[in-house]
């Protein structure tokens, strides 16, 4: 039997939101016909296909996680999450690492217009609940205690000392990476490895003493490099 997430209809939603790619072929031309509100205001509602998404969802976050694997060490017990989306990473992550705990920083609406790809330093776009959130964790098998959800809009952010910072297709592809450096650099610690997406890898040479491309995907419009950076250069 094929592996999927646990995804109620509202949740199947949120994702394809945050991941045009999952929508079937269908649903991708209806929302080229119907322009992006319709698509997010309409379609979304009542044509996708649960199962379908939590199966595509589940091999795709699978994914992710191979190309991250082998950088979080046994000792890596506190992730912080930027931008991740509804968590499939890491409740991922929870089934093959435990001991984990789990901070997410995301935006607590769901925008009336669909925006993909870099938005520089100002995207107000914002695609999620924390209600649907919390709902597709716990029954993943995320326990309570071991996450916490955070509005960037109206909460402090989190001042602890991660391990591993993610920020998935967010972090310098949705978000300038010079919104967050000040607060990355007060929750890092030498050893932190922060992994995102970039356009611009080569930049990051003078922003950290470590940086490594780990994963190239040739198949994006941007043609994105996933990095992993630790220990920032003073």
């Amino acid at each position: 039997m094929a592996k999927k997430f646990l995804l109620p209809n509202k949740a199947a939603r949120i994702i394809v939101l945050q991941r045009i790619e999952l929508a079937s072929s269908f649903i991708k031309k209806i929302r080229k016909v119907f322009g992006r509100y319709i698509f997010s205001n309409f379609i979304t509602k009542f044509f996708l296909n649960s199962d379908d998404i939590a199966l595509k969802y589940y091999k795709l976050m699978s994914d992710e996680f191979l190309t991250i694997k082998k950088y979080i060490n046994d000792n890596d017990n506190l992730l912080l999450s930027i931008g991740g989306g509804i968590g499939g990473l890491e409740v991922i992550i929870n089934k093959n690492l435990k001991n984990k705990t789990f901070y997410f920083i995301e935006r607590n609406y769901i925008s009336k217009k669909v925006k993909y790809g870099w938005g520089g330093m100002v995207n107000d776009e914002a695609y999620n609940s924390f209600e649907l959130q919390k709902s597709f964790l716990l029954i993943n098998e995320i326990d309570k205690k071991n996450f916490y959800l955070v509005d960037y809009d109206n909460d402090q952010l989190p001042l602890k000392k991660f391990d591993i910072i993610t920020s998935l297709f967010s972090l310098d592809y949705h978000y300038d990476f010079n919104l967050y450096i000040e607060y990355l650099k007060k929750v890092s610690k030498p050893s932190t490895k922060i992994i995102f997406d970039t356009i611009r890898a080569k930049y990051f040479n003078k922003i950290f003493k470590n940086v490594e491309i780990i994963n190239s995907d040739i198949d994006t419009v941007h043609k994105s490099k996933r990095i992993i950076c630790s220990n920032f250069i003073d």
